[in-house]
């Protein structure tokens, strides 16, 4: 079966900056997790970052492959570097993923750990950017596809095509 790496609050569990959760009341999400398709995750506190803590943004929404080349940090409003956390978070996603064979991963849009189309510009001022959070970037380097919470929809139509091949060498 195929598993699907998930963002833990997506699943209710109380893991973001603000100690809450952005429980997905998404039927298919509901029916993959039925099935026990689902890989609860938060690189954030993988990361070893509290709950609460302070909110965090990529400086100038620079994307999470900036991150992973060196080229930008994470920072809280104080201007605290964070990075590090959020890099050990998104290695340990990586690993998790790789040891379940996950192909495929839901992840909160808009985190500048998992956002995988659009993150906070880095000003703390509510404004999102273009771009992929660490941890999704990361995955996607690693030939995992990320979709946001907002695309289930394609994104069971990516697992479709994925368990159409089941039974198939995989690439």
């Amino acid at each position: 079966m195929e598993r699907i790496l998930v963002s833990a609050c997506l699943l209710g569990s109380r893991v973001r900056f603000d100690g809450g959760a952005k429980t997905s009341d998404d039927e298919v999400l509901a029916a993959w997790r039925a099935e026990g398709r689902l890989v609860p995750f938060c690189p954030e506190v993988e990361g070893r970052l509290p709950v609460p803590r302070p909110p965090a943004e990529i400086e100038g929404g620079a994307g999470g492959a900036a991150v992973l080349a060196g080229a930008a940090r994470i920072l809280t409003p104080a201007g605290e570097d964070v990075t590090a956390a959020f890099l050990s978070g998104a290695q340990q996603a990586l690993a998790v993923a790789t040891s379940f064979g996950v192909r495929m991963a839901v992840l909160k849009e808009g985190s500048p750990s998992c956002g995988s189309l659009r993150i906070h510009d880095g000003t703390f001022r509510g404004r999102t950017t273009p771009g992929q959070g660490v941890t999704a970037a990361l995955l996607e380097a690693n030939g995992i596809r990320v979709f946001g919470e907002d695309r289930i929809g394609e994104a069971a139509g990516y697992l479709a095509g994925l368990t159409a091949t089941e039974g198939r060498p995989r690439r």
